[in-house]
This record gives C-alpha cells, sequence and structure tokens, in this order.
C-alpha cells in the first residue's frame, strides 16, 4: 500500500515538474514559439521523465527485491533454537516470523520456551529490517525525484534539443521492452529444454514420440505398488487434433462464410448488429463453453445418436450407438468450434476490407458479377490474412484445456472415432502438474515432454503457414 501511494506522489510530482518545464519554455521563449527547437510539451515531457522514471524504478526495484532482501538479513544470524529444528520446522518458523510481523495470522505451530523468546526477536528485528528499508526506498526515490528535476529543469531553453531527449528515452524503452520480450521467449524456450532433457533421460524419446499407450502413473517409493509407466504420447496428439479437425470444420466455414457477408453483402444496420453479436463470443470465458458443453450440447448429442442406435436394426452399430455417452470428442470439437467463430469471422472479415476497392471496381467493370467477383478477386486476394485468421483459430484450439477436460474426459485413447471419450496434450500438462508433485519423477517431467513436442509441432505449423502467406502475397502484391 505505502508502494502504491508513493508511485501516486510521483506521478503528481511528475506531472508537476511537466508544466513547469513547459511553462520555463514558453517564458524562455518570450511568445515566439517560433525560437523553440521542439513544441513546449517535449519540454515539459523532458524535465518529467528525469523527475519520475528514476525514482519509478527504484521504487519497482524495491517491490520486487526488498522481501527477499529482507528475508537474507533475517535468516543470517539463527538462534540457537531455531538451528536446533529441522530444516522444514526452520522455514516455518521465518514463515511465522514474517507472518506476525505483516500482523498476518501465522501457522497453527505453538512456540514455547527459546523458541519464543526467539520469535519474539524476529519479529522485532523484521520490523526493523523492513522499517529500514521502506525508509531507504522512499528516501532514495525522493531523492532521485528532485535530482532528476534539478538536473533537467535548468536545461531548458530555446536552443535545447528536448524532442530529441524524449525521443532517446522513448527508443530506450522500446528497447527495453524488446529484449524483455526475447528474453522471455528465451527463457521458456530454455526452461522447457532443461526439464525436457532431463526427462528424456529417464525415458526413450523414440518411445514418447512412438508409443501408443499413455499410462503416466508410476511407484514413487521402491515398496509401493504401482504401474512401471508408459510415456508414449502418440494417443494424447491424436487426440489433440481430432478435435482440433473438428473445430475447424466448423469454425472456418462459418466463420469465413459470415465475414464474407457482413464485409461483402450485408447492409450497414445489419453489419452494426450482427458483427457486434458475433465479437461477444470472443468474450464469454472457456469455462461457460464447458459448461455449456457439459450440461447442453453433450447430452443433446448423446440423446441424438441413442434415438439413432434404437432406430437402427439390432446390430453391433445400434448397440454401439445406444451406449455412446455425453463426453466425446465431437462435443469438444463443435463447442470449440463455436468458441473459435468470433476470431476466425471478426479477423477475415478486417482482412476482406482492407482489399482495395480498385479490384473490386476493375472486376466489376469486366462484367464479373458480385459473387464472382468475391470468389475471383477478393477471396484470392485476402488470401494471405485468411490463413493468418486460421492459423490463429488453430493455435487457440491446440491450447484449450477446459473444454475438454469438461467435454471429451480424459481419458488417453488412439482413435480416430469422434464419438469416443479422448484427451489432449494441454489437458494432460494440467493434470501432471496439478498439486504437489516431485519434479525428480517421470509423471512430473513428463509435462515438460509434452510441453517441448506441442511447442515444435506448434511452431512448424506456424512457418509452413507463413511459407504460404508468403508466396500468394508475392503473387497478389
Amino acid at each position: 500500500m505505502l508502494t502504491w501511494l508513493s508511485l501516486i506522489v510521483l506521478a503528481l510530482f511528475s506531472s508537476v515538474a511537466f508544466a513547469a518545464g513547459r511553462r520555463r519554455a514558453k517564458t524562455a521563449a518570450a511568445g515566439r514559439a517560433r525560437v523553440l527547437h521542439s513544441l513546449p510539451d517535449y519540454y515539459g515531457a523532458y524535465v518529467a521523465l528525469w523527475a519520475g522514471i528514476p525514482a519509478a524504478l527504484l521504487l519497482l526495484l524495491g517491490v520486487m527485491f526488498g522481501g527477499r532482501v529482507e528475508d537474507a538479513i533475517l535468516q543470517s544470524t539463527r538462534p540457537a533454537a531455531v538451528q536446533a529444528l529441522e530444516p522444514d520446522r526452520q522455514a516455518v518458523f521465518y514463515s511465522d516470523v514474517r507472518a506476525i510481523a505483516a500482523k498476518q495470522a501465522p501457522s497453527e505451530v505453538v512456540y514455547e520456551g527459546e523458541q519464543k523468546v526467539a520469535l519474539d526477536a524476529k519479529v522485532a528485528e523484521a520490523q526493523r529490517i523492513e522499517t529500514l528499508l521502506n525508509t531507504g526506498m522512499l528516501g532514495g526515490a525522493g531523492v532521485l525525484a528532485l535530482a532528476g528535476f534539478l538536473l533537467a529543469f535548468p536545461r531548458i531553453n530555446p536552443e535545447f534539443r528536448a524532442r530529441n531527449r524524449v525521443e532517446g528515452w522513448t527508443s530506450v524503452l522500446l528497447i527495453a521492452c524488446s529484449v524483455a520480450a526475447v528474453l522471455t521467449t528465451l527463457g521458456i524456450v530454455m526452461s522447457l529444454i532443461w526439464e525436457s532433457w532431463r526427462f528424456f533421460q529417464s525415458v526413450n524419446p523414440l518411445s514418447f514420440l512412438l508409443g501408443t499407450e499413455w499410462s503416466p502413473q508410476i511407484a514413487m517409493r521402491a515398496d509401493q505398488v504401482a504401474s512401471t509407466g508408459a510415456f508414449g504420447a502418440v494417443p494424447l496428439f491424436a487426440g489433440t487434433f481430432l478435435i482440433m479437425l473438428i473445430a475447424m470444420l466448423v469454425a472456418a466455414p462459418i466463420g469465413l462464410y459470415s465475414a464474407i457477408y457482413l464485409s461483402e453483402y450485408a447492409g450497414r444496420t445489419v453489419r452494426g448488429v450482427v458483427k457486434p453479436l458475433l465479437e461477444i463470443l470472443a468474450g464469454v470465458p472457456t469455462v461457460v463453453y464447458g459448461f455449456f458443453a457439459a450440461l447442453t450440447v453433450g447430452p443433446l448429442f448423446r440423446s441424438a445418436f441413442n434415438a439413432i442406435g434404437a432406430a437402427l436394426p439390432p446390430g453391433p452399430l445400434a448397440t454401439y450407438l445406444m451406449e455412446v455417452q455425453n463426453q466425446m470428442a465431437l462435443v469438444a470439437g463443435v463447442v470449440m468450434g463455436i468458441m473459435l467463430i468470433p476470431f476466425v469471422s471478426s479477423l477475415s472479415d478486417d482482412i476482406i476490407n482492407a482489399v482495395p476497392q480498385s479490384l473490386r471496381d476493375g472486376s466489376y467493370a469486366m462484367g464479373a458479377t458480385k459473387s464472382e467477383t468475391v470468389k475471383k478477386v477478393v477471396l484470392p486476394a485476402a488470401l494471405p490474412g485468411i490463413m493468418a485468421a486460421m492459423l490463429l483459430a488453430v493455435s487457440r484450439a491446440v491450447g484449450e484445456t477446459m473444454i475438454v477436460t469438461m467435454a471429451a474426459g480424459l481419458q488417453a485413447k488412439l482413435t480416430a472415432n469422434p464419438l469416443d471419450t479422448v484427451t489432449t496434450v494441454t489437458v494432460q500438462i494440467v493434470t501432471l502438474l496439478t498439486g504437489d508433485q516431485e519434479f525428480d519423477s517421470p509423471k512430473t517431467l513428463s509435462a515438460f515432454g509434452l510441453g517441448l513436442t506441442l511447442f515444435v509441432v506448434t511452431l512448424t505449423l506456424n512457418i509452413v503457414a507463413l511459407r504460404i502467406v508468403q508466396k500468394y502475397r508475392e503473387q497478389y502484391d
């Protein structure tokens, strides 16, 4: 709370610095704006940046690392009563110290005698350390803000290149954001590779990539009776692509045809009503789609297939259809396709509208009808963007978890039958990493192997789609 108040005060001080710098620039120009190198707002922004950015960085560093510094100082000296405890109990002891110092509820552990004395002493020490760190952080931020203002404000004069300096700050910010994005991506990839390497040291990569049985339950102790584990990922990827294929068979035609209608045929009134209604679907949480699949679509499909099975002559097919349950790949795929319609429709609509009107006018001038113009001119010209929209929908379908969990089940089964229960890679990753897990077990590490494989597959799809887009873009540019 104190940090947020400090940031608010710092923002107000920066606003005052902006107004002061702007006013000084106008005063220096004596009412002649042409003598200024930059606009007055640039001078105000230069002063505000120096007054706010260094102090804000110090406050953010304090928020990020202040707790760790406090813990390190607090645990640098340990009383004898604490050293006698087990490592786990010591962690609980210091957790209680921090909780009591922050006036929060500690654990239910009762401390008596020397441990109680040590606890009270450490709580008082923690409060002193927190006060000292907060005072130093706030004092340092105030000094930096004032020093930045005093450094920048006297430089304001008509010849000062304020615009260049402000744009330099902007360039640094953009570079920092780019570097952060690259480092984040690199960190994700390296963590996947490292943990997957640990997994593949225990499981043969060929058995993982080509195996047709997935049963990651293994014995955690030598005296425990359990399965030895089977880590064949083929059923998971088969289920993933089966549901994704069903979803795209629903989303691609409906989304694309609705985009063509809205962009080429619908009137302004119809477009103003239908397009927002379609985009509302994009804001519905996936868990709501899961409820819809489990409570409405699943029972509806089951009843329909059971009725078909009852109407057929007795036989294996009729018996199978009469035993169909609520959870099946078809239910998950259809509901996921409904979820993806706004992505395909909205993006395709924007892309089709971006096709130059001159192409349509040229087609009409050659005697083509509206449908011929759409099929032979507009859609080929918009094909690269439509491919990108489809790729986005595929990526969303591959990464969806909640709908599959609630509508398709958790059973890993190698099948192409849409009426069977299946599972996907993302559902298994969530299942494997739920709860307290031992990260030295192949069972838990298999989640990273699945993640790395899915990452490589998705990257390959992106590269293939990019090549297709580049090919057609060269043709129509």
